[in-house]
């Protein structure tokens, strides 16, 4: 069977179908968001938030629910209180994100080992898949996928809608705010979008690798372009392409999924550092 018929075949499934709508939606929304990150100092957020929504998905399994009925509403509660513990100084931001990232894993993983018996889909029935991504891309709902449109079109909405004052919080709070941006209510925002993205990014890479989703694509744009709308551009485009590469890995190879996408992603980093040196030679 050549490549052209294995890969139709595939996309004759629903299932498959569906991973690659999610994948493309999320992995959009984890580019735009990324550039924000990484020009704030945030870079780390996403393995804390990652860990946090393991946590509340273990919980969610243990008690019944549906996982992102749980983690994302916890998820962005955390997110917002990170940002509240680092106005106020109460605990430095990389201290708060290390207690959470170490204490939220912790906790989640002890409890789906005391509750074996628990069974909420991939996360109770494969620790492995919520933490690398493994399989549950390919185990997707159309309710699972149409939450996904939702939320990515709420977050795209976002971005697109407030772009200025994103780009003016992002790079200096005192001039937004003495330009009459109320920059605490978007920093809020920004937060509540990264929990989002972080729930939404477990389903593609897991909890473990959600870094290389949010900040590959764009340390990979900072190295050729220096404006900030080029790069915003660059880093989804990215995010997008490598996402879905690692997914026809995933599917072709048979290789776990959040692996393969993280590996792609660290090699488009490496072409693209290879790139940047060039040019400015």
């Amino acid at each position: 069977m050549s490549l052209l018929e294995q890969l139709k075949l595939y996309f004759s499934y629903d299932f498959v179908r569906f991973a690659f709508v999610a994948g493309v939606l999320i992995s959009l929304c984890a580019g735009l968001l990324g550039v924000v990150l990484v020009l704030k100092r945030y870079s780390m957020i996403g393995d804390g938030l990652s860990h946090v929504a393991f946590g509340a998905m273990a919980v969610a399994a243990v008690l019944g629910f549906a996982p992102m009925t749980v983690a994302l509403p916890v998820t962005v509660a955390v997110a917002v209180l990170l940002l509240l513990a680092g106005e106020k100084r109460l605990i430095k931001g990389d201290s708060a994100i290390a207690m959470l990232s170490a204490g939220s894993l912790a906790v989640g993983y002890l409890l789906l080992n005391l509750f074996p018996a628990s069974d909420t889909g991939s996360l109770s029935g494969d620790v492995c898949a919520s933490l690398f991504g493994s399989t549950s891309m390919m185990t997707l709902s159309g309710t699972d996928v149409w939450l996904c449109v939702g939320l990515s079109a709420a977050v795209i909405a976002f971005f697109v809608l407030f772009y200025h004052k994103i780009f003016a919080v992002t790079f200096d709070e005192g001039f937004a705010t003495s330009a009459g941006v109320r920059v605490r209510v978007y920093n809020f925002l920004i937060a509540a979008v990264s929990g989002v993205v972080i729930v939404l990014a477990m389903k593609l890479v897991g909890a473990l690798l959600i870094s290389s989703l949010i900040i590959f694509p764009a340390l990979s744009a900072m190295r050729l372009f220096r404006s900030f709308r080029s790069v915003v551009i660059c880093s989804a485009l990215l995010s997008v392409a490598g996402s879905l590469t690692g997914l026809l890995l995933a599917l072709l190879l048979s290789t776990p999924t959040g692996a393969s996408v993280a590996v792609v992603h660290i090699i488009i980093f490496g072409v693209f550092s290879l790139l940047g040196r060039l040019r400015r030679a």
